[in-house]
């Protein structure tokens, strides 16, 4: 079938007759048709060819027009729509921030902010007198605890979780293939790992969900055997257990049949053309010393590689069983995941992406209070995901408790994404997340990972001045003190002082002066996710 998107190429293509055959009886109007028509077939022709832009390899000639809409975009904006800091859901700022560094091009801003400084909730870092000098950005952290012999050391900054069949064959190569080029880490999605993943020889975090996606058996259970032979490929550096994500917390999810492919059902373990299922809940534990065992067996069966979580803060009750039962068994996870509510999906019901599943600052701050409380913060690492895009994210996420970050819709951008928010269709208008080939071979992978590399390593320079101008010497040197809020027209203060933060080892007193503490921590226990009120 002709694809839809041609007919302006087509009706060039055919102008070129007509053109031959008006200037048999006008020769001058048949001269200015003909040399239009080849003008714009060699134009359309060129777009269908050239490497660089996807929009224009799947909408030849017709995506000129939008691009010579962009071209006036601002003025546009200025006089008739929104602001440049509207977000729905990223601001046209945030993006274009994404597109001048994923193409080398400077952020520069000139003429000073466009943010009101005097709004409620505006927040910025302090600065020093004394500002220090790196000799790289290059920060890492090292994820690994007692119980882990392969520890890794991670640059702070890693692509989160976005599936191969989410994401198109070409997306995953490419985001793959850019954080091997710029030395940091890319997490599977459930989906597992796809030839995709390992083509480009990054380093990957193999997420393991409910579906048990690459490790799974007939039935859908966890299997240990095809576990062992995936976890041990030297490509996997890292094991994240999915509990559940910020865009749908506690919602499974099914690929239907129809867009079950050949690559996909051999990543992921499962038939072609049958629905893909993944549960709402894991059928491998269902209490939290249950997990803590799974955690530790993935550990060993991975030969020793580091094993964490990954989860969006639900009911409180249920995170602190999980805390306690850590501290009970002395089987923390290598890293715990937080997933803010403001995470992406591909697909999500408009209720759970708008109202279900704690907000990503609220999240932290609660596992870290939790682990700091207990005294065993020390032990994991936290990895915070949702709505980053800049280093000043990565800086008041540092500020709040986390230990690293990760992206999935900056990377996206970086590979040229529009933000058309047609994920979920499957026409997506750059290649990203399609698996027609039609239109995922527009998105050019020895292009678009270059753009990935560059756009890491962009923003991991900018974080490094951030924190020189702070006169620090990593991120990880930023606490509460260092950010500051401003809570109403008269007064800021700083985020040490703005929240309640629990001491070293707090939890193991009688007294607990935290409200959500003192309402539900003495009523879990670390064998059983409910509460006892």
């Amino acid at each position: 079938m002709f694809p839809m998107r041609y007919p302006p190429l087509a009706l060039v293509l055919l102008a070129v007759p007509v053109g031959f055959l008006v200037s048999a009886y006008h020769p001058i109007w048949g001269g200015l048709i003909l040399i239009s028509a080849m003008s714009l077939s060699a134009l359309g022709l060129f777009d269908l060819t050239q490497p660089h832009s996807s929009v224009l390899r799947n909408y030849p000639i017709s995506a000129r027009l939008r691009f010579l809409l962009e071209t006036f975009r601002p003025e546009i904006r200025q006089y008739f729509v929104e602001s440049d800091q509207d977000a729905t859901p990223f601001s046209r700022e945030q993006r274009a921030l994404v597109y001048r560094r994923a193409k080398g091009i400077d952020g520069l801003r000139p003429f000073g902010t466009q943010l009101d400084v005097e709004k409620l909730g505006h927040e910025w870092i302090n600065h020093s007198m004394q500002p220090s000098h790196l000799a790289s950005h290059d920060f890492r952290v090292k994820i690994g605890g007692a119980h882990c012999t392969q520890p890794y050391s991670a640059s702070v900054l890693n692509i989160s979780g976005m599936s191969y069949g989410a994401l198109s064959p070409t997306a995953i190569e490419a985001l793959n293939k850019g954080a091997a080029a710029g030395g940091f880490a890319h997490t599977t999605g459930e989906g597992s790992i796809s030839p995709f993943h390992r083509a480009g020889g990054g380093d990957l975090v193999w997420q393991v969900a409910s579906g048990y996606f690459g490790c799974r058996t007939p039935d859908g259970s966890f299997s240990e055997e095809k576990f062992t032979a995936n976890a041990a490929s030297d490509q996997v550096k890292m094991i994240e257990v999915k509990l559940s994500q910020g865009a749908k917390p506690g919602h499974g999810g099914i690929l239907p049949g129809a867009k079950v492919t050949e690559a996909i059902a051999e990543a992921r373990g499962v038939e072609v053309g049958e629905d893909c299922i993944s549960p709402s809940s894991h059928s491998a534990f269902s209490t939290p010393l249950e997990l803590c065992a799974f955690l530790q067996q993935l550990r060993e069966l991975s030969g020793g590689k580091p094993v964490g979580i990954k989860l969006c803060v639900g009911h409180p009750w249920e995170w602190f069983a999980l805390a306690k039962a850590f501290a009970q068994t002395g089987q923390s996870p290598d890293f715990i995941t937080v997933d803010g509510a403001e995470g992406g999906t591909g697909a999500a019901p408009a209720e759970f992406a708008d109202h279900y599943g704690a907000p990503l600052r609220e999240g932290l701050m609660l596992v870290h209070n939790t682990l700091q409380g207990l005294g065993i913060r020390d032990r994991t690492r936290i990895i915070v995901s949702g709505k980053l895009i800049s280093a000043f994210d990565i800086c008041r996420m540092f500020a709040l408790g986390a230990d690293a970050c990760n992206m999935a819709r900056g990377f996206m951008f970086a590979i040229g994404c529009i933000q058309a928010q047609a994920c979920h269709s499957g026409k997506c208008p750059t290649g990203v997340t399609t698996q027609d080939p039609g239109r995922y071979r527009a998105l050019v992978v020895d292009d678009k990972y270059q753009r990935v590399a560059k756009f890491h390593a962009n923003t991991m320079h900018t974080l490094k001045e951030a924190i020189e101008a702070s006169g620090l010497q990593h991120p990880r040197d930023l606490t509460a003190h260092h950010l500051m809020i401003r809570v109403n027209s008269r007064e800021v203060r700083s985020a040490a002082s703005q929240y309640h933060w629990l001491e070293q080892g707090e939890l193991l007193g009688a007294d607990v002066s935290h409200p959500a503490f003192a309402k539900y921590w003495d009523h879990v226990r670390a064998d059983s996710f409910a509460i006892a009120i």
